[in-house]
């Protein structure tokens, strides 16, 4: 990871319950991508944005486009995973988000996720707020 990529990642941790396994102790697949979307959610939250006022505000919200997933190594019960974020690209109406899920020095699944802006009254594309733009401007990896 180069040195800007460091200083524009985002990282939320979170430990695996019971409720997030199978039978077997392993995480299900399926809750991998929850864990990504909480991630997404902490780092807006964590720079000023609070989805559910934006919601209200300018009935503008974000939806996943597209993912890209590859599941590397189970994660299993109790352990701490790190869910590293950054953004590898932007525009006004979406963001392309690098995802990953770590335990300790193991990386246990990596992603590529498309998260457009939203009209969500028309369910159609929107361009972000201006404040929003700027901060993913500042933090686009492909932008310095």
């Amino acid at each position: 990871m180069s040195e800007t990529e460091a200083m524009s990642n985002f990282t939320w941790d979170i430990r695996v319950y019971f409720e997030d396994t199978d039978t077997g102790g392993v995480v299900y697949y399926a809750n991998y991508l929850r864990y990504l979307e909480r991630a997404r959610t902490e780092w807006l939250r964590a720079m000023g944005f609070d989805q559910g006022k934006l919601m209200q505000g300018t009935g503008l919200g974000f939806a996943v486009r597209s993912i890209a997933a590859e599941y590397l190594k189970p994660a299993r019960l109790d352990d701490e995973l790190q869910v590293v974020s950054g953004i590898a690209s932007h525009g006004r109406v979406q963001v392309v988000f690098d995802q990953r899920i770590e335990r300790g020095a193991e990386t246990l699944l990596t992603a590529t996720v498309r998260v457009a802006c939203m009209n969500l009254a028309r369910g159609k594309a929107a361009a972000m707020p201006q404040d929003i733009f700027q901060q993913f401007e500042r933090l686009t990896w492909t932008s310095r």
